[in-house]
């Protein structure tokens, strides 16, 4: 009697493998994103919120409220938004890369939009919009790559 073959065990990425949301198409992946979003800028504006609420600079406070929200937003990407076919170590590298391009992104359209008088909090909203689509892009076709 032949038996079934067993099936090869999950990959561990350490003492329990993860369980991997399916792939998904680009629609539902944006819209997961942006959804997932909302809530690391929630941290990034709380963060910016209460820095500026005891005297410091906007611009400077959006930067610790931009690393609060990229923690998040890591976090809520690799375990309910993507499927990365690599592990924490290597998709982690990856978004320190994209996450430093995007701090200095935001840092300096943040500075600029200031600079032409928009008030802080619209030129942060502002920016925030405009980088969501490319960082969309950067996470599924290269930081968390499946």
């Amino acid at each position: 009697m032949n038996a079934e073959p067993t099936p090869p065990a999950p990959e561990s990425g350490g003492a329990r493998a993860r369980s991997r949301p399916p792939p998904r198409g680009w629609t539902v992946g944006f819209s997961l994103h942006v959804l997932t979003g909302f809530i690391a800028v929630a941290a990034h504006y709380s963060v910016m919120w209460a820095l500026t609420r005891f005297g410091m600079a906007p611009v400077p406070a959006s930067t610790v409220g931009f690393g609060a929200g990229a923690a998040t937003r890591y976090a809520l990407s690799y375990y309910a938004v993507f499927s990365p076919a690599d592990g924490v170590p290597v998709t982690m590298l990856r978004f320190v890369v994209a996450l430093t391009l995007q701090m200095a992104a935001n840092s300096l359209l943040l500075a600029a939009l200031m600079a032409q008088g928009l008030s802080v909090w619209v030129a942060q909203v502002s920016t925030t919009v405009a980088l969501t689509f490319a960082n969309y892009v950067a996470y599924r076709l290269w930081v968390f790559r499946s």
